[in-house]
């Protein structure tokens, strides 16, 4: 039997519970699922790659994520290439507004052409629908209170006075 394989693209920076709610529910959907840090040159990240994957690591255990998933970064070549080359048939996706699926179907479109690889939009759970990672920068950069929208590792994290990196 072949196994299902998903890759879980984003840039993490930093991660949310909305995030690991669309982990959480892609480990039950695949055998296998690679959480991906991937670079966007469109944004300025805040947390540097190896801290953005330690701190995933950290909130995947902390919350019991089934051991199926692993974490690792990509910044080089297209993300069907890392796809296929982990023998993925999917990305997954979370989608909170019109403006994201505006912003995600012509790359969906193009992938699936590129690479035979299909991407799976999946809707958040209401509760984290409009959090978004620039809206914790946003908020913990002004000195407030981001734990309601991150893992406990990430709040801990961000509350040691890291935000200033």
């Amino acid at each position: 039997m072949t196994s299902r394989i998903a890759v879980v693209p984003g840039s993490f920076d930093p991660p949310t519970l909305g995030h690991l709610d669309v982990i959480a529910r892609a480990a039950n959907l695949f055998d296998e699922v690679h959480v991906l840090i991937v670079h966007n040159p469109d944004k300025e990240a805040m947390l540097p790659i190896a801290q953005r994957l330690s701190l995933l690591e950290q909130s995947i255990a902390e919350a019991n994520i089934d051991g199926n998933v692993t974490v690792g970064s990509w910044s080089m070549g297209l993300l069907v290439d890392y796809a296929t080359e982990v023998g993925a048939s999917a990305l997954v996706k979370g989608i909170r507004s019109q403006v994201d699926v505006a912003y995600e179907t012509p790359m969906a479109i193009v992938n699936r052409n590129l690479a035979g690889v299909e991407t799976i939009f999946m809707l958040p759970d209401p509760e984290h629908a409009m959090v978004s990672s620039s809206l914790v920068r946003q908020v913990a950069g002004l000195g407030g209170d981001v734990s309601p929208y991150v893992p406990g590792p990430v709040a801990r994290f961000l509350d040691t006075g890291a935000r200033g990196l």
